[in-house]
């Protein structure tokens, strides 16, 4: 293939991506306008632009013309505002956090996989949909349910299901977590530490936090981070599992089983964001860019969540049945509930 018919292909891939960039943007701005001129600072940019995105997917429903472009800004275009994040951020800020909210996080993963094998026994859910919920709410909402469900061979129904929960309560929490946080008098830091355990999904967990305070959205993303890095033993140990079931169920089966890629797995934004962060405890990158890159990594979070409520059905939400999400509801307010109450005995509060 010559090289003028690959830069031709390029192009029209980028092109195709322009709608649904340009719409996200153009939701995102108007999120930020509407933030603007709100008397109380009661919501944020990120909950209103996924609000919009929400009411729009009514009208665009599975517009082709628009969903890569959306899908785009929601996945690839969120990491990226991660990645800038660092620059304004130092390593021993993140060493810092991790070990602050390392705690919290066994405390939590455990309350999601004990306590979610003991309700969906209870509330006859499979084991395979049961599990994705809570590893949706105990690591990273759908990034964790879509590396954990081709590893444990999931029904695409069970996907849904587990998407639909997870999400449900990202956008409850999304509202609760501010008023909660501020009824409880939650300092920047115990806020953060508490929505980045807590709340599901990166782009939920960053709306939560920039809607409570800009140093409580950097705290609580930094803790995200950290805690996504628990998809990979996570990952690992469900790959076991299977094995382990397969081979009891059949013979047979034990052949069939594929080899895990790390490199598919690991989320390597991360490591753009930790060599940023680099740099930027160095002193390298000047004042006024951190600052202009932050700005920047904001605006492009807020254009993700637009994406991702544009690419959200409510219908296809209320579909998933009531035992996935009372699974749901359970799992998460037990989460909560626990890291707060972590947070309480490590003297935090």
């Amino acid at each position: 293939m010559s090289s003028n018919v690959l830069t031709g292909k390029k192009l029209t891939d980028i092109a195709g991506l322009l709608p649904g960039v340009a719409l996200a943007v153009a939701v995102a701005a108007a999120a930020r306008y509407i933030e603007g001129i709100l008397p109380i600072h009661l919501i944020g940019a990120s909950v209103i632009a996924l609000f919009i995105g929400m009411l729009l997917n009514v009208f665009i429903g599975k517009n082709e013309i628009i969903k890569p472009g959306l899908k785009f800004t929601s996945k690839k275009i969120l990491r990226f505002a991660i990645i800038l994040l660092g620059a304004s951020l130092s390593v021993g800020t993140i060493l810092t956090v991790g070990r602050m909210s390392l705690m919290v996080m066994a405390f939590t993963l455990a309350t999601c996989f004990g306590g979610g094998y003991i309700v969906g026994k209870l509330l006859g859910l499979d084991w395979k949909l049961s599990n994705l919920i809570s590893a949706g709410t105990g690591i990273c909402g759908g990034s964790a349910i879509a590396a954990i469900a081709p590893v444990i061979d999931a029904e695409d129904r069970d996907i849904a299901y587990a998407m639909s929960a997870t999400f449900l309560f990202d956008m409850a929490m999304i509202v609760l977590f501010p008023f909660m946080g501020h009824m409880m008098g939650l300092s920047d830091t115990a806020y953060g530490l508490w929505a980045g355990t807590a709340v599901n999904d990166t782009s939920s967990v960053v709306a939560a936090g920039y809607a409570y305070s800009e140093a409580a959205g950097d705290f609580a993303t930094m803790v995200k981070l950290t805690r996504t890095l628990a998809i990979i033993p996570t990952v690992l140990v469900f790959a076991f599992i299977n094995v382990r079931i397969k081979r009891k169920q059949s013979i047979e089966a034990g052949g069939a089983i594929k080899k895990i890629s790390m490199t598919k797995l690991f989320p390597w934004f991360i490591l753009g964001f930790v060599a940023l962060a680099a740099v930027n405890s160095l002193g390298l990158i000047p004042a006024q860019i951190s600052s202009a890159a932050k700005d920047a990594s904001k605006f492009l979070m807020v254009c993700a969540l637009s994406a991702i409520g544009m690419g959200t059905s409510c219908k296809q939400m209320f579909k998933a049945g009531p035992n996935p999400m009372l699974h749901g509801f359970i799992i998460s307010a037990l989460v909560v509930v626990v890291a707060l109450a972590v947070e309480y005995f490590m003297g935090i509060l």
